[in-house]
């Protein structure tokens, strides 16, 4: 199945299903507006655990099953021609993508937790590193009690690594597996092939081209901006005396150089990437006191 994003909507039909004790899930028909007739769409092979009614979820929550929570901000700064909600529609879109493809259970969406490089841009949030750290455990932990044991978070960002790690130790001492998306490692070899820019890594050349594969209808490239330098200073800043390193625009990096090849290249390869992933999970074993 190929996805061909048209303004960036994913659109899928919720295929109603009795929600008695013994009735399977819906199902979901997930295709984009530009793709081939739902008659000839591949069927989803995942679940929506929002959609399910408590019984169904308790027919799908078992040991063997992989949970997949999707994690991206919703509400970052990301240069003037992004939006605040850019992280959250990566997510989504990944999101469908997994649901798609892979025999998992599919959380809601999470979108706070610690993006501490962007709070002097209006609009940004973020949680301490210690609260993002526990709302992953927590909500990993809750489902967990319905019998999964493995977990994938579809993570989006670059700072949730370390929150996210400290999150797999304290779940594996519980005899949970948490995994997670370390986007600069999935994509980096794409990258290094296709970056023109002389570095960045936010609202930059390749984020952009990702976006403007995925949600075009969320990219003014009338307002891109090439804003880089070389970093002396973690984070951003809007004033050249501020803690972080100085960017007026919120952006790091060149997106004036992006485009709509250089985001499928790129969001193909990201996409098989945690397709492996989430595989690879499957089969891995537990940790000790499981």
């Amino acid at each position: 199945m190929r996805w061909l994003p048209r303004a960036g909507l994913l659109l899928w039909v919720v295929a109603c299903e009795s929600d008695g004790p013994g009735a399977p899930p819906p199902t979901h028909t997930v295709s984009s507006a530009t793709a081939t007739s739902a008659a000839t769409t591949d069927p989803p092979r995942g679940t929506l655990l929002s959609e399910l009614t408590w019984l169904q979820a308790e027919a799908v929550l078992t040991t063997d099953a992989i949970v997949v929570l999707p994690l991206g901000a919703a509400a970052k700064e990301h240069g003037p021609h992004l939006r605040l909600d850019n992280d959250w529609l990566l997510a989504e879109y990944f999101k469908q993508r997994v649901l798609a493809a892979a025999d998992v259970v599919v959380a809601p969406t999470l979108g706070y937790h610690f993006y501490p490089a962007f709070v002097e841009y209006p609009g940004s949030t973020t949680l301490s590193e210690t609260t993002a750290r526990d709302v992953v455990v927590e909500i990993v932990a809750s489902l967990a009690a319905y019998g999964p044991r493995r977990f994938y978070v579809l993570n989006t960002g670059i700072s949730t690594v370390g929150p996210l790690r400290a999150s797999a130790e304290l779940l594996a001492a519980k005899g949970i597996l948490l995994r997670f998306t370390d986007i600069a490692a999935i994509a980096g070899p794409v990258e290094a092939k296709i970056a023109e820019q002389p570095g960045g890594s936010h609202a930059d050349e390749l984020e952009t081209s990702i976006m403007l594969y995925i949600a075009p209808h969320a990219v003014d490239m009338t307002k891109a901006v090439r804003d880089w330098a070389p970093k002396t200073k973690k984070g951003l800043s809007r004033s050249p005396d501020g803690p972080g390193h100085y960017s007026k625009s919120g952006v790091w990096g060149d997106p004036t150089l992006a485009t709509l090849a250089k985001g499928e290249t790129l969001t193909e390869a990201m996409v098989a990437g945690m397709l492996a992933e989430i595989e690879a999970l499957r089969t891995a074993p537990l940790p000790e006191g499981a």
